[in-house]
């Protein structure tokens, strides 16, 4: 008997999806595909291509029927995947502390999370519910603030509309890491199917004290924590700000944050300011992404804005633009706002009286060294992880606990950016109001962030990044892919462009050689990812995407600054010299 290896899957999957609108989905594709109707086996093929992996602090997909989509089959096996692991792993401390339930304002979002609490209370598990959709730092902070076992934010962050996510927090805060990550998917794989997951009625649950909404005073818990973090109120707190939170949960409480800390000349973009998960004038709601902020640009012009703020939906990153001289606005990077904050955080932040080796900043192995450069300069201790923010979370609650030393600030080039140990986890609020307030530092100094920047790069040098990604598809596409980074470690280069290599880092290996072949073991996870160091401060990092069929250069050129030289003249040479970069590794690499 012949098995129909599209039909048969998508059949069982069918029979057991408790939700009615992705089973009339589900139906109708496998009726188009009996009829033989052009190009549905294929899309079927797609859904059922595998579950979706439970990997970077949990799940994301495109919402629909199917078990590589988003919907609530899967969200159901999931937390009877989670529910088992917590009990396994923590016992009553589970039953007792329940878990933190957050979700942030896309489609089905607010379904997804009743459908977690209600799995969670037929599992003895009380959930604490947001009331309505939240910020992805709340929910964070408010399974520390709460003391709660776990914590779940159903949340696609900044992808396109049509995602959804499931992203999980351990007790600690932070983002899960091993051995919690594959502790939980293999739990996962050993659910049952989504209709035979047990459920508790939400009324039922909520009579039995099973499921609570956040408590009253939580938002102003954050509000007050997250106003702590200021390190100088003086300033000239009239500075004008656009803000846009691109149709996300951010515009309600940013203002407040930004009100409470004397910001009061603040304008959303009106067409973005309320929840939409449609996002319907941006076609992809990440601020990073061309076009994304034309609206905010736009009404920073009429109301000759000094700064602009942009928040992603769930407002776990952080935009900036600012004004130029000619009264134009120019986006910084996540790198500039990066060093902006850490610098200003290790010097205003002096006087907080844990100067020097008591303080700690991180960054991902691929954002800026320059962070590095000015910790090295404040004699502060400085660490790369992994890329990841929990990776970052994590590796600073470990120096806390074996150094005692107090983590000041983390970031990845990527637009994430956290202060301090409020929320274990990327925070946009925090950063929006920490940037304001250096903002309004400078400007009572006649300054702007761009003078500050400049003032920056004098001291530690012109630092550029530039990526390039190559895309390989299919299977030989991942062969190929494996197949350079091989031929890398087997014969890493003497020098790249002319210029020297100084030690060579395989995270993988989670070593690293010097070129007179001195070999010391790192403290990263294993992770396939290598790193070359230039003399003169340069970098350059390879890794295969995790998420897509691709491989990543990543370049960091520094350049010093003569007294008295013209910036744009030292800006000239490093992007001749990272352009270089770029074309001999990849030249190295086989590829380009």
């Amino acid at each position: 008997m012949s098995h129909d290896l599209i039909l048969e899957p998508a059949e069982r999957w069918l029979a057991h999806d408790p939700d009615p609108e992705t089973q009339s989905e589900l139906r109708r594709l496998i009726d188009a595909a009996r009829a033989g109707e052009e190009g549905v086996r294929a899309e079927l093929a797609e859904r059922f291509a595998g579950p979706l992996e439970f990997g970077t602090a949990g799940l994301r997909g495109v919402l629909g029927a199917g078990e590589s989509r988003m919907n609530r089959a899967v969200v159901l096996r999931t937390t009877a995947g989670l529910a088992r692991y917590l009990l396994g792993a923590l016992g009553d401390r589970a039953r007792s502390a329940g878990v933190v339930i957050g979700y942030d304002g896309r489609r089905r979002s607010r379904e997804f999370a009743e459908d977690i609490a209600c799995a969670l209370a037929a599992a003895g598990i009380p959930g604490h519910l947001s009331p309505a959709p939240c910020p992805t730092p709340v929910a964070a902070f408010a399974v520390l603030h709460l003391g709660a076992a776990a914590g779940v934010m159903v949340t696609a962050s900044h992808n396109p509309p049509e995602y959804n996510g499931y992203k999980v927090y351990w007790e600690n805060g932070a983002q899960i890491i091993p051995p919690h990550d594959t502790g939980i998917a293999t739990a996962i794989d050993a659910a049952p199917p989504a209709d035979q997951v047990p459920r508790l009625p939400l009324d039922e649950a909520r009579e039995n004290g099973l499921v609570r909404d956040f408590p009253e005073g939580l938002e102003e818990a954050y509000l007050r924590a997250i106003g702590g973090l200021s390190v100088r109120s003086d300033g000239d707190r009239g500075l004008r700000i656009v803000y846009t939170p691109l149709h996300g949960v951010g515009d309600r409480l940013v203002r407040e944050a930004l009100a409470r800390a004397g910001f009061t000349r603040v304008t959303s973009v009106p067409e973005q300011a309320e929840p939409d998960g449609a996002f319907p004038t941006v076609a992809f709601p990440n601020p990073e992404e061309k076009g994304a902020m034309d609206l905010a640009f736009a009404l920073a012009k009429r109301e000759d804005a000094d700064l602009i703020l942009a928040n992603d939906p769930d407002v776990d990153r952080l935009a900036v633009a600012v004004r130029r001289p000619d009264g134009g606005h120019v986006q910084l990077t996540g790198n500039q706002v990066g060093v902006l904050l850490g610098h200003y955080l290790l010097t205003a932040g002096q006087a907080q009286g844990d100067a020097g080796a008591g303080r700690v900043v991180l960054a991902s192995c691929v954002s800026t060294p320059m962070l590095g450069a000015i910790a090295a300069a404040l004699r502060v201790h400085y660490e790369e992880t992994l890329t990841g923010f929990k990776w970052i979370a994590n590796r600073a609650m470990d120096i806390e606990r074996s150094t005692g030393a107090r983590f000041v600030f983390g970031f990845e080039e990527a637009l994430g950016y956290t202060i301090g140990s409020v929320v274990r986890d990327k925070d946009g609020i925090s950063a929006a109001v920490l940037l304001a307030e250096l903002a309004a530092v400078r400007k009572a100094e006649g300054k702007t962030l761009l003078d500050e920047l400049q003032a920056l790069t004098r001291a530690y040098g012109l630092y550029v990044s530039g990526q390039r990604a190559y895309t390989l598809r299919g299977v030989d596409g991942l062969g190929r892919i494996s197949a350079i980074m091989a031929a890398l470690r087997k014969s890493p280069p003497e020098e790249i462009a002319g210029v020297p290599v100084v030690a060579w880092r395989d995270l993988k290996a989670r070593t690293r050689t010097t070129r007179d072949g001195r070999t010391e073991p790192l403290i990263l996870p294993a992770s396939n990812v290598l790193v070359v160091e230039l003399e003169g401060g340069g970098r350059i990092i390879a890794r295969p995407s995790g998420t897509e069929p691709k491989i990543k250069f990543y370049f960091d050129v520094r350049e010093a600054v003569a007294e008295g030289e013209p910036l744009a003249d030292a800006e000239a040479r490093a992007a001749a010299r990272l352009d270089a970069f770029a074309r001999a590794f990849s030249g190295l690499a086989g590829i380009g």
